[in-house]
């Protein structure tokens, strides 16, 4: 069960499954964070098999663990971490990131001065600037990642644990990916507001993987089925109008699924006109040849057309997975 009452000022909650080679830095980074609070550090680990938990276990920090591993995705860890902190601010923070010591006491001095604030993020210091993903994330440019007032906090962020409460949970543990996004809409259609503040929060490292290969990882772990679920969760419910237009990349993938779809009628047309032929290969290459015009790349022009179609597979995917209920307590062990 979720706790009510804060015995801390801050619960610095590190998610983390299989982190051994980054662990150990962002452990010693969260306790010199909240050290000037008295704060607490969480480890909620998704049942790692590498040495994770047995290097975390060497500092000062509780530590819960997921009972079944199959239970392992995106929103899940949050909220294990959730049930065993007490903050009265709460910090999620990946395995593979970094707390930088600035963050939290600008951050908790605009949310005690700011009351309608239920959450503040700052800078993400990204340092794997290679990959593809690194670069197409920089060049989209997302509004959400400025300063400013946002509508989600992605990358992390400072929670009031007051503002969490109302919308029942921390994370939906049924999220294999957009936990935060769907943190953020709920809060907002309780009229909540978040902020990104002009402060390096987080360190983050991420993970050195060729891209098509992270892209097959992220299906086989159902990562991109994310979004789909996200859909599924938030059908009925006050903040499904926020949700379906704060995902622009909704629209992308339902416009991949009606060029599939497209793709197919002609192919199965009862007569093969060599028309069609023709018709079938435009339409086919058409997404490539935009998009080589808009990137000036053909590489990335190919990894961008792939990647809405892994990601419109999941979405699909994503929709027809049965979820358990938000509220029910996650199944853990304290390891420390």
């Amino acid at each position: 069960m979720t706790l009510s009452t804060s015995q801390y000022r801050v619960s610095i909650v590190i998610k983390a499954l299989n982190e051994e080679q980054r662990i150990a830095t962002a452990v010693q980074s969260a306790l010199d964070a909240v050290q000037p609070f008295g704060g607490e550090v969480v480890l909620a680990d998704s049942c790692s098999t590498d040495r994770t938990v047995e290097i975390a276990s060497a500092f000062p920090i509780r530590i819960a663990q997921l009972a079944n591993s199959n239970e392992r995705c995106c929103g899940i860890g949050p909220q294990l971490g959730y049930q065993h902190c007490t903050g009265e601010f709460v910090y999620i923070l990946d395995g593979d990131m970094e707390m930088l010591p600035g963050f939290l006491p600008k951050a908790i001095a605009l949310m005690d001065v700011h009351p309608e604030l239920a959450g503040v993020g700052g800078r993400v210091i990204e340092m794997n600037t290679t990959s593809l993903e690194y670069l197409a994330r920089v060049e989209r440019g997302t509004a959400h990642m400025q300063a400013g007032v946002v509508d989600r906090l992605d990358m992390g962020g400072l929670y009031r644990r007051a503002a969490v409460e109302q919308t029942g949970y921390f994370s939906d543990r049924n999220l294999h990916s957009y936990e935060e996004f769907d943190l953020a809409v709920r809060l907002r259609a309780k009229g909540w507001q978040l902020q990104r503040i002009d402060e390096p929060a987080v360190r983050h490292h991420g993970h050195d993987a060729p891209p098509y290969q992270l892209l097959m990882r992220r299906w086989q772990s159902r990562y991109i089925d994310g979004l789909g679920e996200l859909v599924r969760g938030a059908w009925g419910q006050p903040h499904l109008g926020l949700a379906l237009r704060g995902v622009r990349e909704l629209r992308i993938y339902a416009a991949v699924v009606v060029w599939w779809l497209a793709l197919l009628s002609i192919w199965l047309l009862p007569t093969q006109h060599p028309w069609a032929l023709v018709g079938f290969l435009v339409l086919f290459v058409a997404p490539f040849g935009l998009m080589t015009l808009r990137k000036r790349s053909f590489q990335k022009a190919v990894f961008s057309v792939v990647s809405w179609c892994f990601n419109a597979a999941g979405v699909l995917r994503g929709l027809a997975r049965p979820r358990v209920h938000t509220n029910s307590p996650i199944q853990s062990k304290l390891v420390k």
